[in-house]
């Protein structure tokens, strides 16, 4: 298994011959007002796609499917929407599915709980993407758990902060790999409503066997932690060989 981040969330999964591009956030730099009532106004996406158009056509061309964890437009926007071929296979969360064949897409799979796909037992999994009042108006979100005989269990948890469902998958599933959004997304009031450095390495204690991947950082204007900050937090902590923190375009082999 090979894990590609692209950008923020967007990352590109590889099992040998089948490969799943997920939560596509494909807007090109700086094309798209910040996110609102946060501690600056920096334009997204901060940081440009690692690839150039003709690649990113070819990337598109080339996966089985799209899986959306939620239609945030840090996480589904327009251009996603644009670029990707009407017929492409998707999958997304119950929620999401009026909007996501509103934009013309007609190939959907919605996950209630489980579903075989290409192989795999894939599992969709619950989030609190935030606390309180925030939490509740951020809206349903949904992880994707991948099971397959001879392959790591892979957890894409999305955004969600350590909450009781998130808990509650860690520890029926058990999995390998865990891909995290971290970046302490935040607004002027209220905590952060996607993973901390804190909440990072509590996810590694929790699972010491486990591979963690922490993405989500430096590409939107309200996710306060850096990728610099939480590599320094994980060498802190001496988890430097477990949690592992990827550049933009760079690629884990598991």
């Amino acid at each position: 298994m090979k894990i590609r981040l692209l950008r923020h969330a967007t990352i590109v999964v590889d099992w040998g011959d089948v490969s799943i591009l997920v939560d596509p956030m494909l807007a090109e730099q700086e094309s798209l007002d910040p996110i609102g009532n946060a501690a600056n106004t920096s334009r997204i996406p901060m940081l440009p796609l690692p690839l150039d158009d003709a690649a990113l056509q070819q990337l598109i061309a080339s996966v089985d499917g799209v899986f959306v964890t939620h239609t945030h437009r840090d996480h589904w926007d327009a251009r996603a929407s644009e670029l990707i071929p009407k017929e492409t296979p998707m999958v997304c969360q119950p929620p999401d599915l009026d909007k996501i064949t509103g934009e013309g897409f007609s190939n959907l799979i919605t996950i209630v709980e489980q579903e075989r796909w290409h192989g795999f037992d894939v599992t969709r999994t619950g989030g609190q993407h935030g606390t309180g009042e925030i939490g509740a108006r951020m809206g349903p979100v949904s992880g994707f758990v991948f099971k397959a005989a001879g392959q790591p269990t892979l957890y894409i948890a999305g955004d969600t902060v350590w909450a009781p469902e998130f808990e509650a998958a860690l520890n029926e599933h058990q999995p390998d790999v865990i891909v995290l959004n971290a970046g302490a997304a935040q607004f002027l009031v209220g905590d952060p409503i996607t993973m901390t450095a804190d909440e990072v390495i509590r996810v590694a204690h929790a699972l010491p066997n486990a591979k963690v991947i922490a993405v989500h950082m430096d590409t939107i204007n309200h996710c306060l932690l850096t990728r610099e900050m939480l590599t320094a937090a994980v060498a802190e902590a001496g988890l430097s060989e477990r949690v592992l923190v990827p550049q933009d375009g760079e690629t884990i082999a598991v």
